[in-house]
């Protein structure tokens, strides 16, 4: 089996995760899984509520999974459970048990993470305003250290962010062994 290098990419809203995921996954001929928590809002026409967040972080591992048998070298991941528990954390004053534990429980070999360095644009239901990106983003890095997670902070235009992530993708790749991923059989 060839290495596959799972690749999560987390951020703020309005931060260019998709964008870097979707971009990614062009680069390197692979697939990327899209964020579900934006086809969430889109369906139910609302914001998620508190006892959405378990449903909407397990559905996004659910489509991890779904993708992995597609993907050459890289999976890019927009977005991971942590990112709805710290989410939680700001509209919910926390994140459930569930939560948590699906949190703590999933694993990246790299995690991106895009600064809030571009313009804030708003979008729908889904975004809030630029204070409340900015907060994310200390709870998302102080989340991230808290558990000793390894991250890369990508700055700048696209261009920027997929050249330093360049460098940081080969290595991991480099250092991978034949990953078969959690969940396949």
């Amino acid at each position: 089996m060839r290495p596959c290098v799972r690749v999560a990419i987390l951020g703020a809203e309005s931060s260019g995760k998709s964008t870097l995921a979707a971009a990614l996954a062009a680069r390197y001929g692979t697939v990327w899984v899209p964020e579900y928590l934006r086809e969430f809002v889109e369906m139910q026409g609302r914001v998620p509520l508190a006892a959405d967040q378990f449903g909407i972080a397990r559905t996004q591992i659910e489509r991890e999974a779904a993708a992995a048998p597609q993907a050459r070298d890289f999976l890019f991941c927009d977005t991971t459970p942590l990112m709805t528990a710290v989410y939680s954390r700001h509209y919910f004053d926390g994140a459930d048990a569930q939560l948590a534990a699906l949190a703590d429980a999933t694993q990246y070999d790299v995690t991106l993470v895009t600064a809030p360095d571009s313009p804030w644009v708003a979008d729908g239901l889904q975004r809030e305003s630029e204070a409340v990106r900015q907060l994310i983003y200390r709870y998302l890095l102080n989340a991230l250290d808290a558990r000793g997670i390894v991250y890369h902070v990508l700055h700048d235009n696209l261009e920027a962010r997929l050249d330093q992530a360049a460098p940081l993708l080969r290595q991991a790749l480099a250092a991978a062994p034949a990953i078969a991923f959690p969940y396949n059989t």
